[in-house]
């Protein structure tokens, strides 16, 4: 039996009436957070890969509530949720940022100068499994946040693992992928999310939990 069949179900159905009145429930949109949504939306489909506002609230939070002074990113798009790791960590951490491409770099670094917070933001760019290797390989890292390509997933959760330090946090994005991986037959990416899902879910180095926020977020804290 599983623990879904045991338990009665407690959610909302999340209507754009709903979705609507839990963003206003978010501190304001700064003019730069503004900007840099509307600058990603102009770019068209591809808008779809930044996080969404709440996500970034709550990475800026959960960076301040572990008093995070380093942190990692894989997947740095347009920068919106760098932005919110940046304030997060504050005035004396550093964000590690590392992305496949300088693709759109541009917006991103216009968007931490206009924050105030391109100082403690340091893009890498070129292959993230490559860039990770190249850390230090002790732990040292508080915060992580996991956004790239879904098939490599399971290689920088490996890779950066290592690295955090105990009582660090993990967080990584998609991990519903629009529902389908919850499918045993699911395919492609979704399978690939699948995969990671349950190799997190027997990791004995981490207690995690995964949480239905935009695309489905787990966060996984790192043990002693």
């Amino acid at each position: 039996m599983t623990n879904t069949e045991t338990q009665p179900v407690k959610a909302v159905s999340l209507t754009s009436e709903v979705l609507g009145y839990m963003r206003d429930q978010l501190p304001p949109f700064t003019e730069v957070q503004q900007e840099l949504m509307d600058a990603t939306l102009a770019l068209g489909s591809v808008a779809e890969m930044q996080v969404p506002p709440e996500q970034g609230a709550l990475l800026t939070l959960l960076a301040r509530l572990i008093g995070a002074r380093v942190a990692v990113e894989v997947g740095t798009f347009t920068g919106y949720s760098t932005l919110a790791l940046a304030e997060g960590v504050g005035q004396d951490g550093r964000v590690i940022t590392l992305d496949i491409t300088d693709r759109w770099l541009d917006i991103a670094s216009n968007a931490w100068t206009k924050a105030g917070v391109a100082d403690r933001v340091e893009p890498v760019v070129g292959p993230a499994g490559e860039s990770i290797e190249k850390l230090p390989g002790e732990p040292f890292i508080d915060l992580v946040f996991i956004d790239a390509d879904k098939v490599g997933y399971l290689g920088y959760w490996e890779a950066l693992v290592p690295r955090v330090k105990p009582n660090g946090l993990i967080a990584v994005d998609n991990v519903l992928y629009a529902g389908e991986a919850a499918s045993p037959d699911a395919e492609g990416n979704a399978r690939a999310i699948r995969e990671f899902n349950e190799h997190v879910l027997r990791d004995d180095r981490v207690e995690s939990v995964m949480l239905t926020v935009a695309d489905g977020l787990t966060l996984a804290r790192k043990k002693n």
